[in-house]
């Protein structure tokens, strides 16, 4: 932090007295965080919007999304699960992962909340999820469809999509 100062000497006032005046520099880092998702009104499903600053968080940020506007919990002990997924575009990428993710909770009673990635490219993806034991489900998803799916970069770069789950 520097200090510099200014002597300042105003014509009216209370006794014609000089001020001195500190002007202060502050150097700092400002962080700011991105939402992961938001939940969208929808008449019969569950209707998400999720974002990223690139395809790889949008698609994290896709499952968190799924997981807890579903309201699933896990507890107890982290585990760890591969997932492999290949694709033929973007948007059939994200759904196919997202309903592999959903598959491997239904069979394995379990939440999963971060995802390792190991490869990533618009028609593959391979990697390490990681969640917990099943504890408690809100809305039982039973699939996710590609009704309203929209994939997209925006003007700022970051990535956004909207993806509508059956419940």
């Amino acid at each position: 932090m520097h200090a510099n100062s200014a002597t300042l000497a105003f014509g009216s006032g209370y006794a014609n007295a000089p001020m001195r005046i500190f002007l202060l520099d502050f150097k700092f880092k400002i962080t700011i965080f991105m939402k992961k998702f938001e939940i969208l009104e929808h008449k019969a499903d569950l209707k998400i919007r999720t974002f990223g600053k690139d395809k790889k968080e949008l698609f994290l940020n896709s499952m968190i999304g799924m997981f807890e506007s579903a309201r699933y919990e896990g507890e107890g002990q982290e585990i760890k699960r591969e997932i492999k997924v290949s694709s033929i575009d973007l948007p059939s990428l994200l759904v196919d992962f997202l309903s592999e993710v959903l598959y491997l909770s239904e069979v394995n009673r379990e939440a999963y909340y971060q995802l390792q990635f190991q490869k990533f490219t618009d028609k593959n993806l391979e990697g390490i999820l990681l969640g917990k034991k099943l504890k408690r489900v809100g809305v039982i998803i039973k699939g996710v469809t590609y009704h309203d799916l929209d994939i997209h970069q925006k003007e700022d770069k970051t990535w956004e999509a909207t993806i509508l789950f059956d419940i």
